[in-house]
């Protein structure tokens, strides 16, 4: 069952984020404390960023690719984990240096590099990975919808193009092998994401799932992975 999440409730929750005066500059998540800058979507106003962080299949000894890093809790988390080399995106600059401060805080910067790309376009054309994640924006709004800031892109993805772009794309960055992975809950459209797949040539593998009591009800994420047919 696929469950409807309120754009109004969604925004509410993005205004406080940016002029909240209340947020505090650091939090703490998986044992250890995070830096958070104001401007990028904190990591514990949900339980979605915990619980990827604690299940993605981080290939150790290898690389890793983010889309949307945010706080940098996944990348940095992949770091220590065992990844030799970790890539983080996002389209929000702030949420670069964010991440960029808590590889520092973490003590990988050497081997977390932090880019401003929109998707893929920050990467080199011959550049692959073992393993590409993005913890998607589930809340599903209609094609035309303002991304008045840029933590919108954090929540929103407008028609889920986002999340097309992100499968088709995939193929030209994984290496030979590699493992294309995408973290979402059952607020997100599973029909559309599907939809996608198939149009990519790709089926849609459930791998995990994890549920947690939240403020308003139980929710469940997903791991999921993208395979060639």
């Amino acid at each position: 069952m696929t469950f409807k999440e309120s754009p109004e409730a969604v925004a509410q929750v993005l205004r406080h984020a940016l002029v909240g005066d209340d947020l505090p500059d650091s939090f703490t998540l998986l044992g250890r404390e995070w830096t958070l800058h104001r401007g990028v979507f904190p990591g514990t106003l949900s339980a979605a960023t915990e619980v990827m962080a604690s299940t993605v299949p981080y290939p150790r000894g290898g690389s890793f690719l983010e889309i949307g890093c945010g706080t940098g809790v996944i990348s940095v988390t992949a770091a220590l984990a065992g990844c030799v080399s970790v890539t983080a995106l996002d389209i929000n600059e702030k949420a670069v240096a964010n991440t960029a401060a808590n590889a520092e805080r973490h003590g990988v910067s050497d081997r977390v590099r932090v880019l401003h790309s929109d998707m893929y376009t920050a990467l080199g054309p011959t550049e692959r990975f073992d393993t590409i994640f993005w913890n998607v924006p589930w809340t599903y709004v209609e094609d035309g919808f303002s991304l008045s800031t840029d933590l919108h892109s954090a929540v929103f993805d407008p028609g889920y193009q986002g999340q097309a772009r992100y499968i088709a794309g995939a193929h030209e960055h994984l290496a030979d092998g590699g493992r294309l992975l995408l973290g979402t809950a059952d607020l997100g459209d599973r029909e559309r994401l599907d939809a996608f797949a198939e149009e990519a040539g790709m089926r849609v593998e459930l791998l995990r799932r994890v549920r947690r009591i939240e403020e308003v009800r139980v929710m469940e994420y997903h791991m999921l992975e993208l395979h060639a047919k």
